[in-house]
């Protein structure tokens, strides 16, 4: 319907009660004063609910396109908290994998240095191996503690018997009961091993090693305290 026909229909039907008011007004003797009002509150009402039919279609393809927007806001919202959902997940799974292969590693290293010492001590020698000999010479004896000691360890049993006795298996300390490569004190403890520690860097090899080995773990844990305290 449109905007004429229905204000045409509302305004007729507002004056035909206009005059039947006045008809009822003259015969009762009544006054209709209020005839004007009631012509301009119906013409009120019609205003009101009468929206041109153009104007109609464009309040509904606003309303429409309004709500689109703001379904279409609604779903990058939701997309937008959905990818980024994701992405902590894939890097929360990255970062447990990267983790995982880091200990896998570390473990595999630790296995392969935990082989490598165990055939390295495999490889040494006892002191009882060795044949006895007059005398030694330094390189002598440097070459019967390679044979003895486990390669990792070397070096640090070499710095103790460095600052001990410069590889002198003969040492013997005037100030106190200390003798030997490894200045055993006193020197007899050595005789736990053999009772030639006084004339076999074997047997003082051996004893040194397993003194270091139970009281610092190792020679080179004997020679990290050595080297804090100036004794082990």
């Amino acid at each position: 319907m449109s905007r004429i026909s229905v204000r045409g229909f509302a305004v007729a039907s507002a004056t035909a009660v206009t005059t039947v008011g006045a008809v009822v007004g003259v015969a009762s003797g009544t006054p209709q004063a209020a005839d004007n009002d009631f012509e301009a509150s119906a013409a009120d009402a019609t205003l009101l609910a009468d929206i041109p039919v153009g104007e109609q279609a464009q309040v509904q393809v606003a309303s429409l396109s309004q709500q689109a927007d703001a379904q279409a806001a609604a779903a990058d919202a939701a997309a937008k908290k959905s990818v980024e959902e994701a992405a902590r997940i894939q890097a929360a799974k990255d970062a447990e994998a990267k983790k995982k292969a880091a200990d896998e590693k570390a473990e595999r290293e630790a296995e392969a240095k935990a082989a490598e010492a165990r055939a390295s001590r495999s490889d040494v020698r006892d002191a009882s191996s060795f044949p006895q000999q007059g005398s030694y010479s330094v390189s002598d004896v440097q070459a019967i503690a390679r044979q003895m000691v486990p390669g990792d360890q070397f070096q640090c049993f070499s710095n103790i018997v460095d600052h001990e006795s410069s590889w002198n298996y003969r040492a013997d300390n005037p100030s106190s009961d200390a003798y030997g490569l490894v200045q055993a004190n006193p020197g007899s403890k050595m005789a736990s091993v053999d009772s030639d520690w006084q004339t076999n860097p074997a047997t003082q090899i051996k004893w040194g090693l397993n003194y270091m080995n139970e009281r610092y773990g190792s020679p080179c844990g004997a020679w990290s305290f050595w080297q804090a305290n100036n004794w082990y």
